[in-house]
């Protein structure tokens, strides 16, 4: 299954930023952006990344997923148009198949809300800016 992959790999980076970060305790929530033609079921992958998080510092912790729409432009007239699903690559005003895709593809972790040993405070969400 793609979605245990993936939430694999989120797990292993949100642990290694916590590693390399300060005493952390535990992971609240992870924050996704997941395009929608990058391949993923968010349904899926809420169920993997819970299965995957058992034993290790994300256990318990929430995973929330931000859509991000596929968007194209028109290399030759510059139209801009979301593709929807199925993708539709063509342009719709001008009919021209030369496209450049702006967004959809993402799958990147947008932010990490994490404990550590300390009061809480109000620095406690840091954006982890790497890609999947």
């Amino acid at each position: 299954m793609h979605e245990m992959s993936v939430a694999l790999a989120v797990i292993d980076q949100v642990e290694t930023a916590a590693a390399q970060t300060r005493d952390v305790t535990a992971v609240r929530s992870v924050r996704l952006r997941v395009g929608e033609l990058a391949g993923v079921v968010p349904d899926s992958l809420a169920f993997c990344f819970e299965l995957a998080c058992a034993g290790t510092l994300l256990e318990g912790a929430e995973l929330v997923t931000e859509p991000v729409p596929g968007r194209a432009r028109c290399t030759p007239c510059a139209h801009e148009w979301a593709v929807g699903m199925p993708p539709r690559l063509t342009c719709p005003e001008c009919g021209g198949a030369e496209v450049e895709l702006l967004s959809g593809r993402e799958l990147q972790i947008a932010e990490v809300h994490w404990e550590d040993g300390d009061p809480p405070r109000a620095d406690a969400r840091e954006p982890i800016p790497e890609e999947c």
